[in-house]
Parts: C-alpha cells; structure tokens; sequence
C-alpha cells in the first residue's frame, strides 16, 4: 500500500474508533438522555416484535403451534370442574376491560399524590394504549375463538391476542417496574415481578380453561404486553431524562 494512502486510511481509523467508543459509552451511559435505559427498551421491542411476528405467523399458516392450541383447548374442557370453574370466572371477570381500568384508575391516583409525574404518563399510555393496539390486532388477525357444543363462556369478538392477557401483562408489568425501581432491597424486587407473573399467568389460565382462548392467543397477548410496556416506559423515561437536563443547564 502507498505510504500516503496508508496513512489516509490510518488516520480516518484513529479517528472513526473514538466515535463508535464514544457512541457505545452514551448507549450504555446508566444516567444518560439516550442510554442504558434506551438500549435496554429496543432490545426489547425488537425481541417481542420478533417473538410476535413468529407466532402471528405460525398462527395464520395454522402451523404446529395450532395443533397444540386445539389439543389443550379440548383438554380443558374435557375435565373442567365446578371446584375450578368459579375461581376461575372471578379471574378473568376482575380482569376484563373495565376491571384492569379500574384498577389503572387507583395506581392512577396513588401516582398522582406520590408527585409520581413520569410514572403516571406512562400508565395512561400503557394501559389505554395497550387495549386500542389489541383491538387493532383482532381485527387485523380475525382468528375465531374456541367452539365447543357446550361452553362456559360465549363471546362474539375475535381471538387472537387475548384482550384480558394483555390488560393484565401491562398493568402488573407496569405496577412492578414500579416497585422495582421504589424497593431497594433484591429479594424483595424479586418477590414483586414473581409476582406480577403469577397474576398474568392466572389471567392467561382463567382464559384457556375457560374456553375464551387458545394458547397461542394468551401467549401472543404476554408478548404484545411486554414489547407495549417497553415502548411506553422507554419514551416516559427518556422524557424525564430530557427534562432533567435541561433543567441542569
């Protein structure tokens, strides 16, 4: 290679490496506008979109993933039980539009006199937001739901993703991304988002059992969830931060 060339191409390395070391460090930076926080939310978003996409995919192609919706779908309502049946309907009830607005419109409250600004924009983006987009999902995807000759449960509206799944996903999601950045202690944060998967776990049981869903529709609404809930806690941080700085200048 000729000596001035090489040394053009030496010198435009030097050069570049500083601003990749300097981009990766504001990316990673904990405290900055446009860094760890947002990382960490596209990795996210672009894993659920992913993750999403594949089963959406599997779901209209009716690839294996409907065979085992069918198969469990049948078993729950061969050996549904009058023992299980009412915890069950109290799940899935407390958990319906109304119900995850309800209890939105508390931590709503309970935000607003915490002075918790940020926290309570999120949540009027997350939870209203989250149930407009599942709408707009139904209606994109028009799956049926479950037949049986004899249900426990008769509904009208679409399938897939599950409306319930996703209300519970978001506000427990939320309720606990909360917690975990007010708790200081580990065992305790731990606690809270086991927790907050257990009661999305029951919502998303209460709806199979109860023959309202497949499990590809809750599985797809936990999804949805959580890319929704990155998008929103993301954007709400990245506000604060924003706003933190500016008023630092």
């Amino acid at each position: 290679m000729p000596l001035v060339p090489a040394v053009a191409h030496r010198s435009t390395v030097i050069n570049f490496h500083p601003r990749v070391r300097s981009f990766v460090a504001a990316r990673l930076s904990p405290e900055g506008e446009l860094g760890l926080h947002v990382t960490i939310g596209a990795i996210l978003m672009m894993l659920a979109a992913a993750l999403f996409g594949n089963l959406a995919a599997d779901v209209v192609s009716h690839d294996d993933i409907t065979e085992l919706d069918a198969l469990l779908a049948n078993w729950f309502h061969g050996h549904k039980d009058s023992i299980w049946t009412g915890p069950m309907l109290f799940i899935t009830n407390t958990h319906d539009v109304l119900g995850v607005l309800l209890m939105a419109s508390a931590l709503g409250l309970y935000f607003y006199f915490r002075k918790a600004r940020y926290w309570l924009i999120c949540l009027v983006l997350a939870v209203p937001g989250g149930q407009l987009l599942n709408v707009m999902l139904k209606y994109i995807f028009q799956r049926a739901r479950p037949s049986f000759d004899e249900p426990l449960l008769t509904l009208s509206t679409y399938s897939f993703p599950s409306g319930h799944t996703l209300g519970a996903t978001v506000f427990y999601g939320l309720l606990a991304a909360y917690l975990v950045c007010v708790v200081p202690r580990w065992r305790v944060r731990i606690l809270v988002v086991l927790g907050a998967c257990t009661m999305v776990a029951l919502v998303a049981l209460s709806r199979v059992y109860l023959g309202a869903h497949f499990l590809s529709d809750v599985l797809g609404a936990m999804v949805e969830g959580c890319g929704w809930l990155a998008v929103c806690i993301t954007a709400c941080s990245t506000l604060r931060r924003r706003r933190a700085a500016r008023i630092s200048e």
